[in-house]
């Protein structure tokens, strides 16, 4: 017999299986001999007593019969060698990769076509721009293997859950080489470390079906004939055909978004959110949640119980009707250079899969939707005409929702951030307390930003209103988390790249371009997804609308 039932424990009962069938056993009313084993269904931590910290899980429990491990979904990919049907994926990120394993499940063959290059080669470009301030706009944080998801923490929790399977796109991450821990925690993590060897077990599987994944691939064009798409090429002018086309670049992708307005395919501007990195000492952040002592100031040594995992925060906060909200946070993590073009500065968040370094960081930003970037155009119409890309007048801009407009205000915002650094990828930075007094820092706390800081009153980076709403929220999380309002926090300039400036639209039901059959705009990229997690979930939703309509 096997029985659910949900225990309460201490940090340290939750690591002694002992303990754990003892009191299973008093709770099923039972001798401890009648249990035989046991694995967690779903954990979770909670903090809100200032007395305990508790851990609640639910665990499966095999009463008088033989333990069995946590049943694995392993599925098996089929030969597509001799597929009569092909789809060519534009990015090879989650979104792309789950469409790719789906097809092959369904008996398609999918052809990946990755701008960037493969894990191993990507870490070099990644080195060279953390040490030498040098980007590679092909191979980044942003573009190669994987995909932004490769260097974005890992973290595997969504709200898309009515959209698709997310048990199964966990199972899949399991099976191809992460902790079987991501299938019953409640915020599930695998690490910036451990991506890079489950993306390419990904990739190796894909490649063994008869899938292929070519990189340094960019697609630079469209083959469209009587609005239906017949293939793509790519930048050494090679034409790729297929029966379909998955457009899966990412939220950074602006050279696609620029290819898709001049071909005069639809785009819409889609609202977003900008903002900055804040980072504090990690010990301080788990004092605060977890109510244990405060660290001496500039000390490293945490005093939250050892059997506690570094501790994360959520916090949002409306500002005179806008969201200032906290965004992928990362306890025991590193601040790194996410540009892809020379000249303009993005930092972003990741995390070791041990979240064992001494900073805490998160991404803190404010909503902008096109009123912004109207009132924002105003004042910098100059620069914006002065785009290579831009195609209107400023007048005929007055009467047209530009669908670039807000892709422009965030290549601004991220020129101007690259200037107040000096270059070479330096942020401009300013203690917490000193960004909402508008007082230039004298010195800035130690950081794990590589490639440095450079003390800068961020006002003058930052567009007024994201200032403003920064400035106030900072003061109302102060409140809300005693502690975290200080200046042994660094407020690092500019986090910009939280989702998808630009949307590539989609017809509801059959989820292709309406202008252009077998097109499908899929992922961050075109804006249906927010993380890891649900860009699978739609690349698999893109590749079982293909196979249903395909009869296959």
């Amino acid at each position: 017999m096997q029985k659910n039932i949900t225990l309460r424990l201490t940090p340290s009962q939750a690591v002694d299986a002992d303990f754990i069938q003892t009191i299973a056993a008093e709770q099923l009313g039972i001798s401890v001999s009648h249990i035989y084993g046991f694995f967690v269904e779903k954990e979770s931590i909670d903090a809100r007593s200032k007395q305990q910290v508790w851990i609640n899980k639910t665990i499966r429990v095999y009463v008088d019969e033989p333990f069995t491990e946590r049943p694995q979904h392993i599925i098996h990919f089929p030969s597509v060698n001799a597929a009569t049907k092909k789809v060519i994926i534009v990015g090879a990120g989650p979104a792309g990769l789950f469409a790719a394993l789906t097809l092959i499940e369904k008996g398609i063959q999918p052809i990946i076509l990755e701008r960037g290059k493969a894990v191993r080669e990507r870490r070099r470009d990644l080195a060279i721009l953390n040490k030498e301030g040098i980007v590679n706009s092909d191979s980044n944080y942003c573009f190669g293997e994987g995909g932004a998801g490769t260097y974005s923490d890992g973290k595997l929790y969504t709200r898309s859950t009515k959209r698709g399977n997310v048990n199964k796109i966990l199972q899949l991450f399991v099976q191809f080489g992460a902790d079987e821990k991501i299938l019953y925690q409640s915020h599930p993590h695998i690490g910036t470390n451990k991506l890079p060897h489950i993306i390419t077990a990904m990739r190796q599987q894909i490649e063994a079906a008869g899938g292929a994944c070519y990189f340094e691939k960019r697609v630079v064009d469209f083959i469209i004939d009587n609005h239906q798409i017949k293939g793509v090429r790519t930048a050494d002018s090679t034409l790729w055909e297929a029966d379909a086309v998955i457009l899966a670049t990412g939220h950074s992708a602006r050279d696609i978004f620029h290819l898709l307005f001049e071909k005069k395919i639809a785009i819409e501007a889609k609202p977003f959110a900008l903002g900055v990195r804040v980072e504090h000492p990690q010990a301080l952040i788990d004092a605060i949640q977890y109510h244990c002592p405060l660290p001496k100031a500039n000390s490293h040594t945490t005093n939250r119980d050892p059997y506690l995992p570094p501790a994360a925060y959520s916090l949002v906060e409306q500002v005179n009707g806008r969201g200032v909200f906290s965004f992928c946070m990362c306890p025991g993590g590193i601040i790194a250079p996410a540009a892809t073009s020379p000249n303009e500065l993005v930092v972003n968040g990741w995390s070791p899969s041990k979240r064992n370094n001494h900073y805490a960081n998160s991404g803190m930003v404010v909503q902008v939707n096109e009123a912004d970037a109207f009132e924002w155009f105003k004042q910098h119409k100059k620069w914006i005409t002065a785009q290579p890309t831009f195609s209107l007048s400023s007048s005929a801009l007055y009467n047209l929702k530009h669908p670039l407009i807000l892709l422009y205000f965030q290549q601004w915002v991220e020129q101007q951030a690259y200037t107040a650094g000096g270059g070479g990828f330096v942020a401009p930075a300013q203690r917490l307390v000193d960004f909402v007094q508008h007082k230039t820092s004298d010195s800035l706390p130690n950081c794990s930003y590589i490639p440095g800081l450079r003390a800068v009153g961020l006002a003058e980076v930052l567009p007024h209103f994201i200032h403003q709403s920064l400035q106030q929220g900072f003061q109302n999380f102060g409140k809300k988390m005693k502690g975290y309002f200080t200046n042994e926090a660094v407020v690092v300039a500019t986090e910009s790249r939280t989702s998808s400036p630009v949307r590539i639209p989609r017809d509801v039901n059959t989820l292709q371009h309406p202008q252009v059959n077998n097109l499908y705009p899929c992922g961050e990229g075109a804006g249906y997804a927010g993380g890891i997690v649900s860009a699978a979930i739609d690349g698999e939703l893109i590749a079982n609308t293909i196979a249903q309509k395909w009869g296959v």
